[in-house]
């Protein structure tokens, strides 16, 4: 599932491209908002909030996430679209862009001013405005969650997903089953968040090592079995959830994550 860095950068392409610009053509192909047509309505900006993209056309917001499956493309008229036609779910036409969202996992369309029934839910956008003491309050308002589990909370942080709540853990030094409440430094760990988000989301390969390599670009997750960077024990691999149904890959070091 793309991160938070992953979906502000999908919003950010997406909005220099027809941010300003009038819809010369709408086509929603989601049964609930097939008749919506804000054809003639200008896109006032595109935005990503956590993992949600939000295009505010007219006095509409089109609320879109992509879950496992979707992304968004730009395409210039004329052009080939890598994707097959019946994976579209929407299509917004610009006199120079066309820009399609595929497989999207969430398509929606509602007023402005009822946004917040969508996506007000979330917690501090570590790629938006963000509210550090909100983010810590939320986090330690259950102390016995696991670490892993508070951090993937989008009510908590808006933007982590597996790979940053693994790669979180290993570099806090904590087991992904350790209680948050048991983080000695929980404001060191939001703050540590927010700066693997932003020194990633301008680009499409992401690292928390700080080497783009393969197999070199994260520290802990998708390396089960593979020795750690840091001192040489083979990385583990578990499940852990809220519940059965939202369990995740974990991924840790038996030596550096305590």
């Amino acid at each position: 599932m793309p991160e938070g860095d992953t979906v502000w950068l999908a919003a950010d392409n997406l909005n220099k491209a027809i941010g300003g610009q009038v819809l010369t053509a709408c086509d929603v192909r989601v049964p609930a908002f097939a008749t919506v047509d804000l054809t003639g309505e200008t896109v006032h900006d595109v935005q990503s909030r956590g993992k949600h993209l939000l295009h505010h056309v007219g006095d509409m917001t089109i609320h879109t996430h992509l879950k496992m499956e979707g992304s968004w493309h730009l395409y210039r008229h004329g052009t080939p679209w890598r994707r097959p036609a019946h994976q579209a779910r929407i299509i917004l036409t610009t006199a120079d862009w066309v820009t399609v969202g595929f497989s999207l996992g969430i398509t929606e369309i509602v007023p402005t001013a009822d946004e917040d029934n969508v996506v007000g839910y979330l917690g501090p956008d570590l790629l938006g405005s963000f509210d550090a003491g909100l983010a810590i309050a939320r986090l330690t308002a259950e102390p016995s969650v696991p670490a892993f589990v508070a951090l993937l909370d989008q009510r908590n942080l808006a933007g982590i997903g597996n790979v940053y709540a693994n790669e979180l853990c290993f570099l806090r030094g904590m087991l992904p089953t350790r209680p948050i409440g048991e983080d000695p430094d929980v404001a060191a760990t939001v703050t540590l968040a927010k700066r693997l988000l932003v020194a990633n989301r301008g680009r499409v390969d992401r690292s928390t090592t700080g080497d783009l390599r393969s197999g070199r670009n994260a520290w802990v997750y998708g390396r089960a079995g593979k020795p750690c960077l840091r001192c040489g024990t083979r990385i583990r691999r578990g499940k852990l959830g809220a519940t059965v149904l939202t369990e995740r890959d974990t991924f840790w070091c038996p030596r550096c994550q305590t």
